[in-house]
């Protein structure tokens, strides 16, 4: 930093400061006239060589140094402040041609002498406007009202009798290091009269003069006060509004109290800083005494100009003294102005980001930073109305002279454009805090082609009734808001104009030209973190090739989310396939991630098929997701399956193999296959003649969303999610033809619906019902089937030999269970029963008792959901229910047939049913239904 004088001041200027300094010392009031010329020549000759060899010693040692020792020292001695003068002097050369001839008038002033005041010859500008009276004022106490009910407000003597780590005596007195900046006013006697009277002293005062036209004069005063504490900092370079927080990184005070050239603070006012400072509620906040707090959104949903006039949403100016508005408790709000009192260690997270503009705000950006990655708050104090010793600004109409450029358009645009900015990239202002938002999905792109690659997703969301989405954009050269707007086919405008839509998050702000990952990291997860709070999405949406850093960034703040925000990481080619994400409700939407399906495969010595279902599950859409994968194979497995299942790699999740040294049949291998580690575990069970539809995943996903992890949906007596529809009624000895297409057309031919019956060929099970089924099966389990308790009137299934089916048809029936079918043209599924020869279907005994005609079904190659009714998932209680042999009933009637038969392991009325432990799946005792 360049801390020399302006180029006007020429050579006289220094030399008559060294003179000064020399002859007659800061204290020196006497005045010394050279009557001649050759008695100046002589006298300055004189001087220079008396003391040639103090300024030979002490030059060389400070001209290494910093103009002005910042850190706590003792004032310099005359000789170091010679060095420095001649430091500065050839800092920037300056051209002397002669000494002026004139007499050299040595002089030290008081500051009675030098001291200036500001005139103030009006009244406090006072509102007459009743209507904006009565905005303001209310627009007040719903702040105050919002903040007194959520962490609650204080007086300024309840602010007092707080505990406080700092005193104004004894051994915890703060260092305080107070800067003054000042450009034109003259206020610089009233601010250093104030300080020099605080009850609690200050440890170092810096006066700063960046750029002013009236540095000698404030360097004058300065020197007037001869304190050793109080020190000028100067320099002809403006440094703006952020010169002085730059100056403040160099203090070894404890707390820096910064002062605009209008605040005059009251004698009491370091001591109140310092005790509410020192408090735990506020120890980690920036203390004022004027704010801001920034507009509320209109009925429009756009947000105003913070100086709207005669609008309540324009926000609040804190204390307004035209509106009568005292601050009399403590009021959080959304940036300082004029004043800030901080602990010197957060100063420097005004610098994390770079500032929108260097020209204005730094007030704004100050609280921003803070809160966005200290998690600070802003602050202003109250003040007992009654004695302005307590106030920080105890002259307001002084805001008014030589007023500042706030007030200009240009500049009142560029300050809405900065807090519009800030609100966008993660700023919670108290608006957003009295006013949370919840929307559906945020959804994040690092580059243009992930907009590109989301776009059609993000669509969904905004044509869809009543769901709501944004997009989040890197912005900068990583992806310029406006080109994402091109490529989401909007008008550009929407990067301007203040309202939700598409957040910039500016990158280039924070990380310039760095390789490293770290400030990406930090600006993606504070930026997001501020957004979930501010809109509680459910989700967040990205593909899954995202840039790894910025992954990190999503996934902590995600994890971070009080909502429950789910990261959502989908591929590329997946994303056209889930349109129908937005038609789930937005309860279900934060369960996206909560599921665990397994793929669960029997096989033994078919390994033709095998591959069949393996190339089919291969080329089905995971979305992303961890899909495990677990082969079961019996002990006469052959040498090629074995091979097969060894050299198989699956990129979706850990492969398992199993294999039993003693066989155990059908029976054991597919009940065996799999047992649910948690209630979130669910397993796909499919025989090795079963070959799967590329879609089969993204059903039982967006069925378990719908009717499962729906928290507005109660629906326990669905057990399992088929992937198949079948074209005959098994249990029924004749098998006659099914068409569920043609049976539902009154409701909607393609209707997904219930059945009590379950599946084999292709089917989720559920967890809880699972480890029920198990203990059911151990109960009953007998080699003859015929000697089973349990036998369904009119059910073929009663004589089937060595079935895990028939346990599993025998609890639903008498439990009320219940799984979902599809149902589409054609009975395409997401499954299908090639009908090979195996356990069941042996070349020998059984290949003529079926025709494939009856299982074979297409496989479903499309986005299914665009054929179901209304394009979604119908609600839970529009669902149709068919009993085991598909005729039409209610869900109690269901429960009702299994009652009545009364063939449970536990013995209940005709109006009761078992319950179980679902933890165990052990039976407990009946209830009523």
């Amino acid at each position: 930093m360049d801390l020399s004088r302006t180029p006007s001041m020429r050579s006289r200027d220094y030399l008559e400061g060294m003179m000064n300094d020399y002859v007659g010392g800061k204290a020196n009031n006497s005045k010394m006239r050279v009557p001649s010329k050759s008695s100046a020549r002589l006298v300055a000759g004189l001087t220079f060589l008396q003391f040639a060899f103090a300024m030979y010693a002490t030059f060389f040692l400070c001209y290494m140094s910093h103009s002005v020792d910042l850190p706590t020292k003792p004032d310099f001695t005359w000789p170091t402040r010679i060095a420095h003068q001649w430091k500065h002097f050839i800092a920037q050369p300056h051209v002397i041609s002669t000494i002026q001839e004139n007499a050299l008038v040595i002089k030290s002033y008081s500051p009675q002498e030098v001291c200036e005041y500001e005139k103030i010859e009006f009244s406090q500008k006072k509102s007459n406007d009743e209507l904006m009276i009565r905005l303001k004022t209310g627009l007040y106490n719903e702040v105050l009202a919002f903040q007194q009910k959520s962490f609650g407000t204080e007086t300024l003597p309840e602010l007092l009798e707080m505990k406080s780590r700092w005193s104004a005596r004894g051994s915890n007195v703060p260092k305080i290091t107070v800067l003054l900046n000042h450009f034109k006013r003259k206020t610089l006697c009233a601010q250093l009269d104030s300080l020099l009277n605080q009850t609690l002293p200050f440890h170092h005062v810096w006066v700063i003069s960046f750029g002013s036209p009236n540095e000698l004069s404030l360097k004058r005063i300065v020197d007037s006060y001869n304190h050793s504490r109080i020190s000028f900092i100067s320099s002809s370079y403006d440094f703006k509004y952020y010169g002085r927080f730059q100056m403040a990184l160099q203090t070894e005070a404890d707390f820096v109290y910064i002062l605009d050239d209008d605040m005059i603070p009251g004698k009491k006012m370091l001591e109140i800083l310092a005790h509410v400072g020192g408090t735990e509620k506020y120890r980690n906040s920036v203390l004022g005494s004027i704010g801001r707090i920034l507009p509320f959104r209109q009925k429009d949903f756009t947000f105003p100009s913070y100086r709207k006039f005669r609008s309540k949403e324009a926000g609040l100016y804190l204390p307004d003294p035209a509106y009568d508005i005292t601050v009399e408790k403590i009021v959080q709000v959304d940036f300082l102005s004029s004043s800030w009192f901080l602990s010197a260690d957060l100063v420097k997270t005004l610098f994390i980001e770079t500032p929108f503009t260097f020209m204005t705000g730094e007030d704004l950006h100050l609280s921003y930073q803070l809160q966005k990655y200290r998690n600070a708050g802003s602050f202003v104090l109250p003040v007992d109305p009654n004695d302005k010793e307590t106030w920080g600004d105890s002259e307001h109409r002084l805001a008014y002279v030589s007023e500042t450029t706030v007030i200009f358009k240009d500049i009142v645009q560029v300050r809405d454009n900065q807090w519009w900015k800030a609100l966008t990239t993660g700023y919670i202002t108290q608006w957003a805090v009295m006013h949370p938002q919840k929307i559906d999905a945020l959804f994040y792109a690092h580059s243009l082609s992930e907009v590109k690659a989301l776009a059609p997703l993000l669509e969904k969301f905004h044509t869809t009734p009543g769901r709501k989405a944004y997009i989040v954009v890197s912005g900068g050269h990583y992806c310029p808001c406006e080109h994402a707007a091109i490529a989401l086919k909007w008008p550009q405008i929407v990067c301007k104009e203040r309202r939700f839509k598409i957040f910039d998050l500016e990158m280039g702000a924070i990380s310039g030209g760095s390789k490293s990952d770290v400030p990406i990291v930090q600006a993606v997860y504070s930026s997001m973190r501020g957004l979930l709070k501010m809109h509680n999405p459910s989700l967040i949406i990205t593909v899954n090739d995202i840039d790894a850093s910025v992954k990190s960034a999503l996934k902590m703040a995600a994890e971070a989310s009080v909502n429950q925000t789910a990261l959502v990481l989908l591929p590329r080619p997946s994303i056209q396939k889930v349109l129908w994400m937005a038609n789930l409700r937005p309860a279900a939407l934060p369960n996206w991630n909560r599921m665990r399906v397994s793929v669960n495969i029997i096989t033994q010595n078919r390994v033709t098929s095998l591959q069949r279902l393996l190339k089919s599950l291969e080329n089905a859409y995971y979305l992303g997701d961890e899909v495990p994968l677990s082969f079961n194979m019996d002990s006469k497995v052959d040498e090629d399956t074995l091979k097969l299942v060894g050299s198989f790699q699956w990129p979706h999740g850990p492969k398992t193999i199993r294999r039993r040294i003693i066989q155990g049949g059908l029976i054991r291998a597919v009940s065996e296959s799999w047992y649910p580690a948690s209630d979130d575990d669910f397993g796909l069970l499919l025989e090795d003649d079963i070959e799967v539809s590329p879609y089969y995943y993204l059903w039982i996903k967006y069925a378990l969303l719908a009717y499962h992890y729906d928290p507005q949906v109660s629906l326990p007596e669905l057990s399992s999610i088929s992937l198949y529809t079948p074209r005959i009624v098994e249990v029924v000895k004749e098998r006659p033809k099914w068409n569920p297409t043609e049976f539902f057309k009154k409701i909607h031919p393609n209707t997904p619906y219930l059945h009590q019956l379950p599946c084999s060929w292709g089917a989720v099970f559920f967890p809880k019902q699972w480890r029920e089924f198990y203990a059911y099966m151990a109960a009953r389990f007998t080699e003859d089937a015929k000697q089973n308790p349990a036998q369904i009137p009119k059910s073929r299934t009663n004589g089937w030999q060595a079935s895990w089916k028939k346990f599993l048809i025998d609890m639903m029936y008498l439990r009320g269970y219940v799984s979902l079918y599809p149902n589409f043209p054609n009975h395409a599924s997401f499954s299908t029963n090639h009908m090979e020869p195996g356990a069941h279907i042996s070349a020998k005994d059984n290949v003529v008792k079926h025709d494939k005609s009856d299982f074979e079904v297409p496989l479903i190659n499309d986005d299914f959901s665009m054929i179901l009714p209304a394009m979604k998932m119908p609600p839970a209680s529009k669902l149709p229910a068919l009993n085991l042999f598909n005729q039409p009933i209610s869900l109690k009637g269901l429960k009702a047939a299994g009652a009545k038969l009364g063939q449970d392991v536990i013995t209940c009325n005709r109006s009761e049913l078992v319950i179980v432990d679902h933890h165990t799946g052990l039976p407990k005792n009946c209830t009523r239904f």
